[in-house]
């Protein structure tokens, strides 16, 4: 079994944040997406991962060396953007004829890891949404077997969407598929999806068994990123490094605050990550994400994120800034 992880995109709707900093590596409830989603595969046995990288994928492939050395990890380069179908199929000569279990790059879900990889089916994640139309969708039997998957179809017959999590055994088909695809220019929305191949599959004889996760934490936004950020702080627990220096400082919980920050005069929390090396005096910080290096000074922020390298002085705002930026609102 291996993990096909892509983080190729661009992530536009998390920007400024993403013209600097890959989507996946964009922090939460004190870890990154990434690591959250690697944690989760390598804690059920997965050894072996290949990341699909392209913007800013350097990051991408740094980050993992540093925190996975333990891991067996690929890095394919998507140089050209033509849709999700099209990056797993850059994977076709790591993967051979192994099983895979593919898990998009900001997909994070509560589900049964083990119970989906000791079944002997391939099986796809659904979850219940109000409007299915930006989604993959998922028609299913009685017996929880898919009938038929469709990508954003304009007026669905089912409102579960596939949330992004695959686990797929005949990898040889899915290729076959995916190249089939590839060959006759068959898009959807200009881009070669992975839901037709799943779809080619399907019509072919392939069983897939349909599982429901529990929870699924929309990351692709700014403010679904902080509620997420919120409900993970809550069920994981903050976590605070020991290496930090406090002075006077109020920790309402649940925070997370990383190594070798200085935090004087301030009240932290609830649902706070800050990350390594950041400053925070004479500040309230509540419901908000502080990246790496950040300094915050004479400030009272709520519901923003606020990126790595940042320097902010000034008065009660609530902000979405990026990396590298000074900011003075005194």
């Amino acid at each position: 079994m291996k993990a096909i992880i892509p983080v190729a995109g661009a992530g536009t709707r998390l920007r400024p944040h993403t013209y600097t900093q890959p989507k996946a590596l964009i922090p939460l409830a004190g870890k990154t997406l990434l690591s959250i989603i690697v944690d989760q595969l390598a804690e059920a046995g997965i050894k072996e991962f290949v990341f699909i990288i392209g913007y800013l994928g350097d990051k991408i492939q740094d980050y993992v060396k540093q925190h996975y050395p333990h891991l067996l990890c690929h890095f394919i380069l998507q140089n050209e953007r033509h849709g999700l179908g099209h990056a797993i199929y850059l994977t076709k000569d790591v993967v051979e004829k192994d099983e895979v279990f593919i898990v998009l790059g900001d997909t994070i879900c509560e589900y049964d890891i083990n119970e989906i990889l000791r079944n002997s089916s391939s099986m796809l994640g659904v979850k219940k949404v109000d409007d299915p139309r930006d989604f993959g969708v998922a028609e299913i039997d009685e017996n929880a077997v898919i009938t038929r998957v469709v990508e954003k179809p304009q007026i669905p017959k089912s409102n579960m969407a596939l949330v992004g999590i695959y686990k797929i055994k005949d990898t040889g088909f899915l290729f076959s598929c995916l190249e089939n695809n590839i060959r006759e220019g068959i898009q959807s929305g200009k881009e070669y999806s992975l839901t037709d191949a799943l779809e080619c599959m399907i019509k072919s004889g392939v069983v897939f068994q349909s599982f429901k996760v529990q929870n699924w934490f929309d990351c692709g936004k700014i403010d679904t990123l902080l509620e997420s950020n919120a409900t993970l702080m809550k069920k994981l627990g903050g976590r605070i490094s020991p290496n930090h220096t406090f002075e006077n400082v109020i920790i309402v919980p649940p925070v997370s605050i990383g190594s070798g920050c200085e935090i004087s005069n301030a009240i932290i929390g609830p649902n706070v990550a800050i990350g390594e090396e950041a400053k925070v005096s004479y500040s309230v910080v509540k419901d908000s994400i502080i990246g790496d290096f950040a300094n915050l000074s004479n400030v009272v922020l709520h519901n923003s994120l606020v990126g790595s390298d940042t320097e902010i002085k000034g008065e009660t705002r609530t902000l979405n800034i990026g990396d590298n930026t000074q900011i003075d609102l005194g």
